[in-house]
Formats: structure tokens, sequence, C-alpha cells
């Protein structure tokens, strides 16, 4: 009966699980090492994480594999996934009376991936290619780096468990609230044109019942070649901006302006937060070090936001994929959002 069973794999299907059997623990471990790899990197070019220039390439040689990698797998998984769901039943499910139960759910899933801005990018690009409605998507891509274990932990430990909850409910709220507020104004038009075609189910022609895996795994290929050929000189450009500022943190200037007293603080803390790049990880040091001198806690949070939230970087990889117009009122919904945390924690505590 194997043997039988066996018979009927085409050469076509042996070639696409042997790639894929080979292609998987070799990306595995790829990522698993990244961070060795960026110090073996840096200790070859004869310096040392402790300067500036050197924390700095580390964090492009670490970050710039790490989201090429992150955006292939998750591609190709979701092109795969595509070809299961014709787009009009993914949108349908979780529109209409469902408004918001979407919202709820992709900012929760953000909780548990622990992904900086840049890195979330991808699954944003892999839902919307499943049919997934606009504002969901945003709902995950404001949630994954803002609200997630790793940022949660970090709060309970130098904070408590107040701090990390109160940070957690308004973190989700800012997702979900930002995420329906885009839903409802429908700008679905300013996706650029090659995300629309992507959108609108291009890669496949037949019915989901008429694929076999040869065409899956073709559609999850041909979603690698049109995204990430289209996508990898934004991640280079933002993540090489990252760097640059990641390695040059002027702590001291930030926590002059941070104290509670000036009302204008809390804005001008995300102002100056939007064009850093970090994940939560890299961010608690700086958070604590700003605390330590003297500046207000919820300031220092709603830095934090808009560092993981809305980075710039992140605006140079999503610009491949939305409109300015897009990109602005995201930014603009976030931020507001970000501003009214900071005072609720600078009122609360």
């Amino acid at each position: 009966m194997m043997n039988h069973t066996a018979s009927r794999i085409s050469p076509q299907l042996r070639y696409w699980l042997a790639g894929l059997t080979l292609a998987i623990p070799l990306w595995s471990l790829a990522y698993w090492y990244l961070s060795d790899l960026a110090d073996v990197l840096v200790v070859h070019l004869g310096l040392s994480r402790q300067t500036h220039l050197g924390e700095a390439l580390h964090f492009f040689f670490y970050d710039t594999p790490k989201v090429l990698l992150l955006l292939t797998g998750i591609v190709f998984a979701m092109g795969i996934i595509q070809t299961f769901f014709a787009p009009e039943r993914t949108r349908a499910l979780l529109s209409g009376k469902r408004l918001g139960v979407g919202n709820v759910l992709a900012a929760s899933l953000g909780i548990v991936t622990p992904f900086c801005s840049c890195s979330a990018v991808p699954l944003f690009i892999g839902f919307l290619s499943a049919g997934v409605p606009l504002g969901v998507t945003f709902s995950f891509l404001i949630s994954a780096p803002m609200v997630n274990e790793v940022a949660l932990v970090l709060l309970f430990g130098m904070f408590g468990w107040k701090v990390a909850a109160l940070y957690l409910g308004l973190g989700l709220a800012v997702a979900i609230v930002s995420g329906l507020v885009i839903g409802h104004l429908g700008m679905e038009r300013h996706l650029e044109d090659w995300v629309r075609n992507i959108v609108q189910g291009d890669a496949t022609h037949l019915p989901a019942d008429q694929l076999g895996w040869v065409d899956r795994f073709k559609a999850g290929a041909w979603h690698v070649r049109e995204i990430v050929g289209k996508v990898w000189p934004y991640v280079l450009a933002g993540i090489a901006l990252g760097a640059g500022i990641h390695g040059y943190v002027p702590e001291d200037f930030m926590a002059s302006i941070m104290g509670r007293d000036a009302w204008w603080s809390v804005p001008v803390a995300v102002l100056l937060g939007v064009p850093m790049y970090t994940n939560a990880a890299g961010i608690i040091p700086i958070v604590e070090a700003l605390i330590g001198k003297g500046a207000a806690l919820g300031t220092v949070l709603a830095f934090m936001m808009a560092v993981i939230a809305l980075s710039a970087p992140e605006m140079i990889i999503l610009r491949k994929v939305l409109k300015p117009r897009l990109i602005a009122v995201f930014a603009g919904v976030v931020a507001c959002g970000i501003v009214l945390v900071g005072y609720v924690f600078n009122a609360v505590i």
C-alpha cells in the first residue's frame, strides 16, 4: 500500500518535498545563529559592541538577515495557506457582524509574537495577501512589537504587576481602536497596486479544491518572488537607518525633557521615539536609565511605545506596501493613542 502511494507522487512533488526537507532545517539553523554570526562579523572588523559603531553594525548584521528570513518564510507559508481559502471567504469571516472581533484576535496574537516593528511587517503583508481586512492587519502590526510577552515580563520585573497590567490593557486598546479607525476609513485604495493585485488573488486562478500540492508550493514561491523581490531594498534601507540611530541613543538629552511638569513632554517624547528603532528587549534598559535620571514614567513609556511601534525604519519598509497617505494615517492614529497612554500613566502613577 505504501509503495503504491509513493508511486503516485509526481516527480515535481518529490522535488518540492526534497527541497523543503533541506530548506527548513537550514532556515532554522541560520535564524538560530544570527546573533553569533553578527558577533563574528563585528570582531572580524576589529570592533567591539561596547563602541557606538560596533553596536550599530552588530544591529545591522543581526536584523537584516533576521527580517529577510522571516519575510521569506512567512510569505511562503501564507502563500500556501491562501490557496486553501478564497479571499472573499476570508474577508467575509472577519468583516460585517464580526467587525471588531478580528481586531481583538489580531491584537491578541501580537502579544505572543515577540517581533520588532520591522519583523512584524512580513506577517502584516501575509495577512493582507490572505484577504484579511486592512484594519485587522493594522491591529496586529501595532500590537506585535508594542505589547508582547518580552515587554510585559521586563516591565513586571522592573516596575511590578500594576504597571505591566496597565501597559497591557492600554497597549491592546491602542492596537484595537487604531485598527478599527483605519478599517472604518476604508483606505484599501491606498495600498500599492502590486499589493492590491495579490490581495485580489491574482496568484491563483484555480478553485481551492482543484489545486494539488505542487500548485500550492508554486503559489508560495510566487508570493516570495513577488513580495520579497520588491521589498528587500526597503528592508536594507530601513534597518541601516535603525542601526545608525540604535548605536547613538542620547539618553541624557532625552531625560532632560521627559519630566512630569511640562504638558508637552509626552508628545515630544513620542516625536523623539519615531526616528529610532529597537525591540522591547533593547528599549527596556534605556527606559530604566531615563527613569533613573528623573524622567516621568508615563512619558518614558510613551517614548518606548513610539520607538517600537512607530519606527522610521518600519515606515521605510511599509512605503513599498502602502501609499504615503495611508502611512500618515497609520502613524497619526497610533501616535494619538500613544500620547493618550502617556498622559494616563502620568495621571494615575
